[in-house]
Parts: structure tokens; sequence; C-alpha cells
């Protein structure tokens, strides 16, 4: 019997960046929330664990059998194998966890076939920064390298929310190495909302620095009258969030018209 999930596109309400760590990574506090649309993942018993990747940005990921949902599949080791089918709708390398999403879909398939191991928090955080944090795809606040969870009051569940990318990719690697290295405070307290509005990305100067379009988006994003709007991550996607779902269609439209060569995705907050 084939099983069926959606992974969340992620984004960054707010990411604030404290400091550089001795071994290369960086301690942050950031608040995670998820969309309710992404990529698509269908799972059929397999003879061995094997991978089919399709959709619009399918040939970003040129080799399969080095994808992140091999990797959790093998870590994983659920029996009997899976050949899974990944349509990816989201862009790569785009500040959207993609890859983690995946990873977090293939976890929830998992526990629903027949449970995840003990330590599968573990196995997570080893797989990547985001992917505990996608696997139950909830809005959480992260700290240290983002893999140490905590919960929110979500009062922003439903918002609607409008995506947007300028169709380049920007790794996650030169961005952060780009940071100025300037400790601008910590996340504030508070419920979802409050944190979102009065965070911040520290990454949008550096992002900007090596990918100026994302200041285009984020400058037309800011132009629909959002209740906010922010680069994701390390870019080079960009978000809003808006009153009403009307408000978030008309941003849409109006982007749409401006600019036909960026990517947009509408929808709401989980």
């Amino acid at each position: 019997m084939a099983l069926s999930e959606t992974a969340y596109a992620k984004i960054n309400l707010a990411l604030h960046v404290r400091r550089r760590r001795a071994d290369g990574y960086h301690e942050i506090e950031t608040l995670f929330a998820f969309v309710d649309d992404g990529d698509r993942l269908t799972a059929s018993p397999s003879a061995r664990d094997g991978l089919h990747i399709k959709g619009e940005f399918a040939a970003a990921l040129d080799d399969p059998y080095d994808n992140i949902v091999i990797k959790a599949l093998a870590r994983l080791r659920h029996v009997p194998g899976w050949y899974v089918s990944l349509d990816k709708r989201l862009p790569v390398a785009a500040g959207l966890g993609g890859g983690s999403a995946d990873a977090g879909a293939i976890f929830r398939m998992v526990r629903r076939s027949g449970g995840l191991p003990a330590a599968w928090e573990e196995i997570a955080a080893e797989l990547g920064a985001d992917v505990p944090a996608c696997v139950e795809s909830a809005a959480c606040v992260g700290r240290g390298t983002g893999t140490a969870l905590s919960p929110v009051d979500n009062d922003l569940a439903g918002t609607p929310v409008l995506l947007v990318n300028p169709r380049l990719p920007l790794a996650t690697g030169p961005v952060f190495r780009a940071w100025d290295g300037v400790d601008r405070g910590a996340l504030p307290a508070g419920t979802a909302r409050a944190i979102a509005l009065a965070g911040r990305n520290d990454l949008e100067a550096a992002a900007i620095a090596l990918c100026p379009p994302v200041a285009d988006v984020l400058a037309a994003l800011g132009e629909t009258g959002p209740l906010v709007a922010r680069m994701s991550g390390s870019g080079a996607t960009c978000f809003a969030l808006y009153d009403s779902h009307d408000a978030m269609l008309k941003a849409r439209e109006s982007l749409a018209m401006r600019s036909s060569g960026w990517w947009l995705m509408a929808g709401n907050l989980r």
C-alpha cells in the first residue's frame, strides 16, 4: 500500500545569528513556521530503497542516490524497502528547507507505517539542522544550530502567506560566512506573531550582497501591505504574511504581473 505525504515548506519567521562557533557552525535563535504546501512524496513497497524525482525543480537534484531522502531511509532502517516518487515543487537552495522537509516527510511516513526508532531525534539532527523541526512541521523555536527545539504559542496558524523566489539558488554556507559577525540581540519572547513582528533575519544583508535580486523581492513584497515581509533562512526566498486571504491573492497577482520570472507559492501557515 502506497503512502503519501506533503513536505511542507519551512520558513524562518525570524532568524537571529548570535555568534560563530569554533566548529564552523553558528549559534542561532529562530522561529520556524511551515506552509501548508510543498513537495509531494509517495512511497511504495520495494525490494530495495529507490527514488524517482520529477517536477519543476527535479533537474536541480542530479544524483537521486545522494539525496537526503535515500539517506533518511537508510538511517531509519525500515523494512521492507520503499520506492519513493518525489515531486520537487520547491526551489533548491532557497531557504525553504526543501531537502530537510523531504526528509521530515519520510520520518512521518515511517512513523505511520510502523514507528520511528527511539533515537529518531538524533538521526534527524545528523541529517541536517532543519530536519528535526521538519519532522513535526509545526511552529517552534530553534536554538543552538537550530536543532534544540521548544514549543511556541502559535497564534499565526492559518495566516495567509506568499513565498517569492527570484529563481536564483543561494547556498547556505557562503551566506553564513558573509554574515558580519555582529550579535544584534536575542529572539524576542512571546507568541509566534509577537516574535515574527519584532524579529529580524540577520542574514538578509549577506544574502543581498551575494544575490542582489533578494532586495528587489523584499521591496516588491513590502509594497503589498503585508503584516511582515522578510527573507527566509539564508535566502533567496522571501515571504510576506497578510491579514486576509484576499490581500494575499491580490499581492500574488501584483507580483506575478511585475515579474513573470519569479517563482511564487501561496498558502497558509500551519
